[in-house]
């Protein structure tokens, strides 16, 4: 073997900041990783979450082998006071990505922009598939890195959206979700909401991506019929869920893992109607009918972040980006 080939490519936030990967490209690569769970050489096992008692800090990990891309991948992530109680939040991530038709390693990345990138990306997917007839509004609730990308993504897969609205208490956030917006849609702007239960009960389509020290809580009966209600992180109430009439999620065994949150007096979670790959491979439906209250759980998948990664590599090592590092 070649120096070259003993050699990983390390791409940090620096780095990884010099590339654009075009949003549409992005969105066909999530959705070629769902399509790719079908294939029996794709896995994607469950979550390993480690917690301590009182929940100062959480850690998970992550592997799996997206079959399309020929690539395996392992998803480490840390994050210290993740309800800011303490007022010392730290967040660590990063993602080691293996070509597994050669055998060689290809990079370790910083993933704290491409889980974004990915986690929107799945959610404007769920939007376009589940989302009624005729839906104009979306709302998007929460001014962290989740809620900065998520309406340019879910423009790129609904060009059809009129309003565009985000609720938060960030002014930092909400700057940056705008210009972002204005960096990809130049026409389009934010509507900032002063009222969450107004918002919501105007809402097509409600994306919560707010984090464990949200303040507000959605509850069932703000939404109107035929709205979608997409959970990423926090800020809706458990009766959302047991109360919709239809249940979308990305994965139901991993849904059971992590929305602990959820659970009814009993600790149950609702069997769910369709996973997204069963919608975009077309064997079920996104909803049934446009009166419908869908609820869809969007919890990470490290098949979608190993295809990400393994383009955002290639992409890396073509423009000369990064650092190659020996350590074999």
């Amino acid at each position: 073997m070649t120096a070259q080939q003993h050699s990983l490519l390390i791409l940090n936030q620096q780095a990884l900041s010099q590339l654009d990967i075009p949003l549409p490209g992005i969105l066909d690569i999530v959705q070629q990783a769902f399509l790719s769970l079908a294939d029996p050489d794709s896995a994607n096992p469950l979550k390993v979450i480690l917690e301590p008692v009182d929940k100062h800090s959480i850690a998970y990990s992550m592997a799996g082998r997206d079959a399309a891309s020929r690539s395996v991948g392992f998803k480490v992530v840390y994050e210290y006071d993740s309800d800011r109680s303490r007022n010392r939040y730290q967040f660590y991530s990063f993602i080691f990505i293996l070509d597994d038709a050669t055998g060689q390693p290809l990079a370790l990345m910083d993933v704290q922009q491409l889980g974004p990138l990915r986690t929107s990306a799945t959610s404007a997917l769920i939007a376009k598939m589940s989302a009624r007839k005729g839906a104009t509004t979306a709302l998007v609730v929460g001014t962290g890195a989740q809620g900065q990308i998520a309406l340019p993504m879910l423009v790129t897969a609904m060009p059809s959206l009129e309003k565009l609205i985000m609720h938060g208490s960030h002014e930092a956030g909400i700057n940056s979700a705008q210009e972002n917006l204005r960096r990809y849609y130049p026409e389009r702007h934010i509507v900032r909401s002063a009222n969450l239960q107004q918002s919501v009960a105007e809402a097509d389509i409600i994306i919560a991506v707010t984090g464990r020290s949200a303040r507000e809580s959605i509850p069932h009966h703000w939404l109107k019929p035929g709205a979608l209600i997409i959970l990423v992180g926090y800020g809706v109430e458990p009766e959302v869920l047991h109360k919709a009439d239809y249940i979308v999620a990305t994965d139901e065994q991993q849904m059971k893992v992590t929305s602990a949150d959820m659970v009814d007096g009993n600790g149950n979670i609702p069997a769910v109607n369709a996973e997204l790959a069963q919608i975009l491979n077309g064997e079920k439906p996104g909803r049934i009918n446009d009166a419908q209250i869908v609820f869809a759980y969007n919890s990470g998948m490290i098949i979608t972040d190993v295809a990400l990664g393994r383009i955002t590599a290639e992409h890396a090592r073509r423009a000369g980006i990064g650092q190659e590092v020996q350590l074999w």
